[in-house]
């Protein structure tokens, strides 16, 4: 051994190559070489049972590295080919692994995006079709009228099997790139970036109630996120749709009408002078002050209150997201469901007659459920069944938000992706900009590794009738650091 490796007169890559072919000629219990006349390129008629063995290999092998059958027994260029673009996908997945978890901001801002999306989309096309035709070549190359029934059988079905599953999975992949890019470019239309305040995103988040005999849309829960753009440090502030004496951040228009703060005096425009009063207000009766609200994807309603949290909590609100709670019923549907557990005994629908809960037919009961669409609103949207009302009904909202995120494992994207995609579409309005989901989404993924601070400006520890400012401007500062 040491001699043949040593001779000057010997060739190495051949060598090798003699060596490899031994080596599969061995396996696959062929007499003949596999260089010289190859078994494997030009087998001769007779064995079955050599020649079932021959097919067997030339399978596994198609199924496990795709282009390694053609490289041995069909065309030569087109399996090195494939080889080397095999090599490639694998490459790319490496990298990709590694940018998941070193820096997940840049890998999903590759496919967030339209243009991302477009090319992964075509690309799994690609795959597809290289795949079919792929897999219709390893079938010819088997010669499987010369193979035993019983192997026939069996290669041709797996053949088929594989077939099916690697176009399938392109084919699902590519369907669902598609359906990420329209709804991305449905819901994340703005193309204003702005820049972190102080390395931070603060995102208003929220929950649009019309309801039933209301003027308008009113905000049923109103928090920030302020989100690290590097660490994913998450702090997450609540305010109470009914706080009052709420003052505008410098600039607003909204500051003008009101420079003692909205609700002071119970002096407003609207029938009920609190936080969650103020989007109904602007947008009903003060849209000339928002001119170009429209054209940056808001409205009067949003900005005004973008400019209330701002002011009452003394930070730089960049975007904001709007929940339709009315089209947050089918995205729960389109997931499935989602499993929380209530601390207390929840009424679906009803009213206060005489002060006292009436028309109630259906009771979410104490303890873990697993809900559809309509009772998962209720459990977030009920205001009776609480002494403490709004406050009790905030925190059931925040526990629905974390069990929806933690329940939309990857088999439900799978098995439900269109639908979610689209039920998701409709129920959020935004002017957070494609160019920037990658690095909140990023962010996002490691903050769920972290403790995520939640504070809650609510009794007994803060009044919402008599908020004292400077101590909420206090806190919040110390939060974010």
């Amino acid at each position: 051994m040491g001699f043949w490796w040593a001779s000057p007169s010997r060739d190495p890559v051949k060598a090798r190559t003699s060596a490899y072919s031994a080596w599969m000629r061995m396996q696959a219990g062929l007499s003949r070489p596999v260089a010289d006349g190859t078994a494997f390129r030009d087998p001769a008629p007779g064995d079955r049972r050599l020649l079932t063995r021959r097919a067997a290999w030339l399978t596994v092998l198609h199924v496990l590295i795709p282009g390694s059958a053609q490289a041995l027994a069909g065309s030569r260029r087109l399996g090195r080919s494939v080889l080397g673009l095999w090599l490639l996908g694998w490459a790319v997945l490496v990298v990709a692994i590694v940018l998941a978890l070193a820096l997940p901001q840049v890998l999903l801002s590759v496919v967030t995006n339209a243009v991302g999306l477009t090319v992964v989309q075509l690309l799994l096309v690609a795959w597809a079709i290289g795949w079919a035709l792929l897999t219709i070549d390893t079938g010819r190359l088997l010669r499987l009228g010369r193979v035993a029934p019983v192997g026939r059988a069996a290669l041709g079905g797996l053949l088929a099997l594989a077939l099916v599953v690697g176009v399938g999975a392109a084919g699902w992949g590519a369907w669902a790139s598609g359906v990420a890019r329209s709804a991305i470019g449905s819901t994340f239309a703005n193309t204003r970036l702005d820049l972190p305040s102080n390395g931070r995103y603060n995102i208003l988040l929220l929950g649009g109630d019309a309801g039933p005999g209301r003027s308008g849309l009113r905000p049923d829960s109103i928090s920030v996120v302020s989100l690290n753009a590097l660490t994913g440090d998450m702090v997450t502030f609540g305010l109470p749709r009914d706080t009052n004496r709420i003052p505008f951040a410098a600039g607003s228009p909204m500051r003008r009408l009101y420079p003692d703060g909205y609700g002071t005096g119970n002096r407003c425009n609207v029938d009920v002078c609190e936080l969650n009063s103020i989007y109904t207000e602007a947008q009903l009766k003060e849209q000339s002050l928002y001119p170009n609200a429209v054209q940056d994807h808001s409205s009067a309603g949003i900005e005004a209150t973008r400019e209330a949290v701002e002011g009452a909590l003394g930070i730089t609100i960049q975007y904001y997201v709007l929940v339709d709670m009315t089209a947050f019923e089918p995205l729960v549907n389109a997931m499935g469901g989602v499993t929380v557990t209530a601390t207390e005994r929840l009424p679906v629908g009803g009213h206060i007659v005489n002060g006292k809960l009436t028309g109630v037919k259906v009771w979410i009961e104490k303890g873990t459920h697993h809900l559809d669409g309509n009772k998962a609103l209720w459990f977030a949207r009920s205001r009776y069944g609480s002494a403490l009302g709004d406050y009790a009904r905030m925190a059931r909202q925040r526990q629905l938000e974390d069990a929806m995120l933690h329940q939309m494992n990857p088999l439900t994207l799978l098995t439900r992706f269109g639908g979610i995609a689209k039920a998701g579409s409709d129920a959020v309005q935004t002017d957070l900009p494609q160019g920037l989901l990658g690095v909140i989404a990023g962010a996002a993924v490691q903050a769920r590794s972290q403790p995520t601070k939640n504070i809650e400006f609510v009794k007994p520890a803060y009044d919402p009738a008599t908020p004292d400012w400077a101590r909420i401007h206090a806190v919040v500062k110390q939060a974010i650091g």
